[in-house]
């Protein structure tokens, strides 16, 4: 084979490999533009800073009033009459009642900061007991679990009497704890059966507690729970169970 032959070969090739190597690129470049999505574009908003509420979330209580509340009692407009204390603070009126948002919330994220008072006598669930009812029938647990031994299901952080929460993160009575939550609401087709359950995510002082459980229905003290049919928004309620629980710091972002 002639020198001069054996030129036309390699050009012949080089010029080929460019040839596959800018069809290759052209259309991993094309396929990589496939999976680009631009719209829609996220809504801008402030994140938490420094304990401040997203700018998106309902302020449902910053220490200024208790506005946002009310009586739970059966057909009650009466305004929340728990106890504002200085330095933003809500403490349940032992025998007031249960208070409840006045607006209505469905899926959620949900933050809400309480208090065990330091003083805290008794047992079990006579200690520091309250409770997040979230559409006012699924009940996420407040109560003193520092040190305080009672079924684990009902401890803090449990979805009261079905699950018992991954680990016990409480700080002793006194401290200031967080929940941060993201409840999704059941669904309901027509004829009043269930598409899909009731789910917790919950994050205690920061550590994750309950992650992503399915509900077997509203919470209930006695007997298993099962669903029946309800409006897609409901009040959030907090309860009085005759203990002296604070709270501060409470907003939500529906979701």
């Amino acid at each position: 084979m002639s020198y001069s032959f054996k030129n036309m070969i390699t050009k012949a090739l080089f010029i080929s490999s460019q040839f596959i190597l800018i069809t290759l690129i052209a259309f991993g470049q094309t396929d990589a533009k496939a999976t680009e999505i631009w719209e829609p574009v996220p809504n801008k908003i402030s994140p938490v800073i420094e304990n401040k509420a997203p700018s998106d979330a309902v302020i449902l209580f910053y220490g200024k009033d208790q506005s946002q509340w009310q009586s739970a009692k059966t057909d009650s407009n009466k305004t929340s009459s728990w106890v504002l204390e200085k330095k933003g603070i809500m403490t349940i009126k032992v025998g007031a009642g249960d208070i409840r948002t006045k607006k209505q919330f469905g899926s959620c994220q949900l933050h809400i900061e309480w208090r065990i008072p330091a003083n805290i006598k008794g047992d079990g669930q006579n200690r520091g007991n309250s409770g997040i009812l979230f559409m006012g029938l699924y009940e996420l647990q407040i109560l003193d679990s520092y040190d305080n031994k009672t079924y684990s299901n009902g401890q803090a952080g449990s979805i009261y009497k079905q699950y018992i929460p991954l680990v016990n993160a409480c700080l002793r009575p006194g401290k200031w704890q967080t929940f941060d939550v993201i409840f999704t609401a059941p669904q309901f087709r027509s004829d009043s059966s269930l598409i899909s359950p009731a789910k917790f995510t919950v994050l205690q002082n920061g550590v994750l507690i309950q992650n992503n459980v399915e509900l077997k229905g509203p919470s209930t003290y006695r007997g298993q729970p099962s669903y029946k049919i309800h409006p897609a928004k409901l009040p959030l309620v907090l309860q009085d169970h005759e203990n002296p629980v604070s709270f501060r710091n409470i907003w939500i972002r529906e979701l």
